[in-house]
């Protein structure tokens, strides 16, 4: 049974491990992970909230914007620009320039025969005659005018019209002669060769023109000026009047003929090619590509409270269609990646290395917590930009607001609480991330990263509130520089739109220091963290713990400010936080309030108490005022950084008086070191570190009989080579090159405090210091009181101060 339960307690004990180191591996990567996550949601809010289906005449429940960039297709345009291009095309006309041809021919064909009987040049052959006769046989008694009439039918059948008799009679007169032939011919082919349209033929197609296209050689040319064709009507009245002009040799009746011949046989030798031109619409119809309509990140496609018109439902399935679920998806997805890779190269390249100021997760979920806020913030301040440009009366460009959007308070928030080394590559990320806000512009990337920048360089060293609001009123002023050459590098530095950047540039500053201001006691209870304001507050000698130190304390009051004042000079030499140090060193032996009479400089020459215990006892009564002192840290809400200093202030350090007490008492073997050491741990910074050597130093200069410069340099160069060579200083900062420097400060504040003064008439000399050494390591020797040698010299200086 006992063993089984020793292997359930020791799976348990490994399983604690397991859990413990699991823990400490991953919850970086967790914290990483997660505020690449928020950020993209925040970027992408349709992942959380997805677009609602409307339908025509349906009531908006809110409004809708576009969370990105993308095309619409506008149908009414598209159809607009096919039948615009459908109009563009020219209508496709086909000139028959064999027409003229086909018509002399047929005019030859129909005089030629009866020509031919006028000549009495029949065909030899009998029973036969010319062609166009109709193959009618013809006797010897037939005259030749019978025969011309009976040839009528024909002579009409050729031509392809009725002809009169009086017109017939005409041409027999003239004996259907070539020259009456010709001149027909001349007339139609004079109107012919220009063009003859049938009546309407180029309607539509007078204002742009046409394409005409010869049906013989295909070859087509463009014609602008379709007027220059003739219609029918037109091409007889043409013919009417050249025959006046060219035809007057000849005689009325004759010239009548002739006209009315050329007329009648006149036919169109342009007509409209009605497939060709279908065809050639079509393919224009077919060439012109989808119209598509922008719509802008950000743009507003439909507001809360507003009626769903068919524009409002094309614009929401276009938006759905973009941000299909797979599309949105690998968006998102590299996005996180992308965030999580830049989160990641900085933190290994910038803020890895810190271990002072990373030490806990608990300043990387600070981190995280100030970036997700910074962003969340922006991602307000752009919709009530856009909320604000839209219903204002003035007219404000887009852009313009941007600028005041105070992104500069995150980098100045983390130079408070992490200093300089962390706020640049957080201003770097902050500019990085809202620039994805922010139309993705180079431009506000930046804005951002410079206004950032200095923003945490003036709040570096901040000592009061008022700090913050002189900074913001110089990132403003900056801002206002940066604007100027991003609007001259841009074009736009002499227009209207330059004072709107400058003024929303400014107050994006002022609005920065206020956030600031207003933010930081917030954080700095959320967690717990110090800063340099909170620091001065806790300087105040009239804070509650400090006075109750001085009251019930008053030695190691006394000793814990000058303790303060060692470190405070000692800590500005070797690139500490001087501020930081003061206030622990003031703090760092509050715990002894709990039993003051325990430690020698509060005995005022009364009974040592220690000469009743054993030293084990002893030892775990000193030990104890570093928990009492953390417990009380906790109470009063010093900070974690004080608590964690009066923790550390004395380190692993032995007590060396109780130790040697206990060996000579009970015998070196019967004695364990560790039970007469502090508990720890060792000092992890600067001023956890100072303080532990100044406590040392300030309590051995007491021991010193005669303390002479000599002796004091001698002092501190043993106590601080003991400290170093215990191993208390292994876990901080500091180099031999600052141990050296602090010896230097520690030695120049020494002599300040013991320097030689001018004996008065009257008074003697005290007679050296007590050699109680380190009031917190050992039992002070026995000091005679020696106030009776003196004692009516005394009541005599106390008559005349008027106390007695």
């Amino acid at each position: 049974m006992g063993g089984d339960k020793t292997k359930k307690e020791g799976k348990t004990t490994n399983l604690r491990s397991f859990s413990k180191s699991l823990t400490e591996k991953h919850i970086r990567w967790l914290l990483l992970i997660g505020i690449s996550v928020l950020i993209t949601l925040l970027l992408f809010p349709n992942l959380l909230v997805p677009v609602h289906t409307y339908k025509v005449g349906d009531i908006a429940e809110r409004d809708i914007k576009s969370p990105k960039d993308f095309l619409i297709k506008d149908e009414a345009a598209t159809a607009e620009k096919r039948q615009e291009a459908a109009r563009s095309v020219l209508m496709v006309y086909d000139f028959d320039d064999s027409l003229i041809a086909y018509l002399r021919n047929g005019i030859n064909n129909a005089f030629q025969p009866l020509r031919a009987l006028l000549d009495q040049r029949l065909p030899k052959q009998p029973g036969k005659v010319p062609s166009g006769t109709a193959n009618k046989q013809v006797g010897p008694n037939i005259s030749v005018h019978d025969q011309i009439w009976e040839q009528k039918g024909t002579f009409e059948k050729i031509l392809g019209i009725e002809v009169s008799e009086e017109t017939y009679t005409v041409l027999e007169k003239n004996k259907f002669s070539r020259t009456v032939e010709n001149s027909i011919v001349k007339l139609l082919q004079g109107v012919l060769h220009v063009g003859v349209t049938a009546e309407g033929g180029f309607r539509g197609a007078q204002n742009k023109g046409i394409t005409l296209r010869r049906i013989g050689s295909k070859v087509e040319i463009t014609v602008e000026d379709v007027k220059r064709f003739y219609s029918l009507d037109q091409a007889r009245e043409v013919i009417k009047t050249t025959a006046s002009v060219d035809l007057k040799r000849f005689s009325y009746p004759l010239r009548s003929v002739l006209i009315d011949l050329s007329q009648r046989l006149l036919q169109p030798n342009i007509t409209l090619n009605k497939n060709e031109t279908e065809e050639r619409k079509q393919v224009a119809i077919e060439e012109v590509n989808e119209v598509f309509s922008q719509i802008k990140k950000g743009e507003m496609l439909l507001r809360e409270g507003e009626r769903v018109q068919p524009s409002h439902v094309l614009k929401l399935e276009a938006l759905r269609s973009e941000v299909s679920q797979q599309h949105l998806l690998s968006t998102v997805f590299g996005l996180v990646l992308l965030l999580g890779v830049v989160l990641r190269v900085l933190f290994v390249t910038h803020l890895k290395g810190e271990k002072r100021l990373f030490k806990t997760n608990k300043d990387l979920l600070f981190l995280c917590v100030m970036l997700a806020g910074s962003f969340l913030l922006s991602d307000i301040f752009v919709s009530l930009a856009e909320a604000v440009r839209q219903n204002i009366a003035y007219s404000i460009h887009g852009t313009s607001l941007f600028y005041a959007a105070p992104v500069a308070a995150g980098a100045m928030i983390v130079c408070l609480f992490m200093g300089m080394e962390v706020a640049v590559p957080f201003a770097l990320v902050m500019a990085f991330f809202a620039a994805f806000l922010f139309e993705n512009r180079f431009e506000f990337f930046s804005y951002f990263l410079l206004n950032g920048l200095m923003g945490a360089y003036w709040t570096r060293s901040c000592k009061e509130r008022g700090v913050l609001i002189k900074a913001g009123l110089k990132v403003g002023l900056i801002n206002v520089v940066i604007i100027s050459a991003l609007d001259m590098y841009q074009g736009s530095f002499f227009t209207f739109k330059l004072p709107q950047d400058w003024l929303f540039g400014f107050l994006g500053g002022v609005a920065s220091g206020i956030i600031t201001t207003g933010i930081t006691p917030l954080l700095e209870m959320a967690f717990d963290y110090t800063t340099d304001i909170k620091l001065l507050e806790l300087a105040n000698l009239d804070r509650p713990v400090l006075r109750k130190l001085m009251l019930e304390t008053p030695g190691t009051y006394h000793h814990s400010v000058i303790v303060g004042n060692m470190v405070e000079a000692a800590a500005d030499s070797i690139g500490a936080n001087p501020l930081l140090a003061k206030v622990i060193g003031y703090y760092h032996d509050i715990g002894k309030v709990s039993k003051p009479l325990y430690f020698i400089e509060n005995q005022m020459g009364a009974e040592n108490r220690h000469d009743k215990l054993a030293p084990s006892m002893s030892s775990l009564i000193l030990i104890a005022h570093v928990k009492d002192g953390v417990e009380m840290a906790k109470k009063y809400k010093l900070g974690q950084a004080i608590t964690d200093a009066i923790q550390q202030h004395h380190g692993t350090s032995l007590i060396s008086f109780f130790y040697e007490k206990a060996k000579k008492m009970k015998g070196e073997d019967a004695v364990t070191i560790d039970d007469f050491r502090y508990t720890g741990p060792k000092p992890q910074t600067k001023e956890a570190a100072l303080v532990l050597l100044a406590d040392v130093v300030e309590a051995a200069s007491r021991s010193l009989e005669n303390p002479t410069p000599a002796r004091i340099k001698g002092m501190l160069q043993k106590m601080v080579n003991k400290v170093f060579l215990d191993g208390q200083l292994d876990d901080c900062e500091l180099t031999l090159k600052d141990l050296h420097e602090i010896a230097k400060s520690f030695n120049k504040t020494l002599n300040g405090i013991y320097h030689h003064r001018v004996e008065y008439p009257g008074i003697q000399s005290g007679g050296g210091k007590r050699q109680n050494g380190d009031s917190d390591r050992q039992q002070a020797k026995p000091v005679p009181d020696k106030r009776g040698e003196h004692k009516e010299e005394d009541g005599e200086y106390l008559k005349r101060l008027g106390m007695s």
